[in-house]
């Protein structure tokens, strides 16, 4: 289980708390700039904030940053790139002709710089990028936003696998039908304050 406890930033967003338990996914709404972003960016400890995390037994502000990061692994919005091609950007690139395929890929695309690759082929393959090292928890921040309709399908599909395998998904997303598609619960976000709601009123 995630338990998070009066988690927040002095005079930015929170205190908010939270808890979710493997196989969960929590959807976050709230309009831009209601501290979606901040809130998942904290519990990976990414940014300064103060309250508890844990993660079953682990207490986040027991151990150090790096470790904590593997089990919480936050996925931004816009996944940032370095090199023009993908195998620089994975730990073990030598598996990613299997990898890729996983998330329905051709293995030809390792071979393609990345400025010829769609949004939602460089979506998919930011997210294989977090599933590395299996985390825990996934903190995914609009991973669909600007996707056509197929890659939305493809996504989800691949994010519920990992639902499946006890990972916990806490994601924000803008689009009431994919709240309603991917939520075992919903919590909205206004004004830096989170609170849960009833899914009949997710939209």
């Amino acid at each position: 289980m995630l338990e998070i406890e009066g988690l927040g930033r002095d005079g930015i967003f929170g205190p908010c708390s939270l808890k979710a338990d493997a196989g969960q996914c929590v959807m976050l709404k709230g309009a831009s700039g209601s501290g979606k972003t901040l809130f998942l960016r904290a519990i990976s400890d990414l940014d300064p904030n103060q309250g508890r995390v844990l993660l079953g037994a682990d207490d986040r502000d027991q151990m150090p940053a790096p470790t904590w990061r593997q089990k919480v692994v936050y996925h931004p919005a816009e996944p940032g790139w370095w090199d023009d091609y993908v195998p620089p950007h994975f730990k073990r690139p030598e598996q990613l002709a299997r990898d890729v395929t996983l998330v329905g890929l051709p293995t030809a695309i390792l071979e393609q710089p990345l400025s010829r690759l769609s949004t939602g082929e460089r979506q998919r393959l930011a997210l294989l990028r977090s599933f590395e090292g299996s985390p825990q928890v996934l903190l995914l921040d609009e991973p669909t936003s600007g996707l056509d309709p197929q890659s939305v399908t493809q996504v989800e599909g691949i994010l519920r696998q990992k639902i499946a395998q006890g990972c916990i998904l806490i994601m924000s997303s803008h689009d009431t039908e994919q709240i309603a598609r991917m939520a075992d619960s919903v919590m909205v976000m206004e004004q830096g304050q989170l609170t849960e709601i009833e899914r009949g009123q997710s939209g």
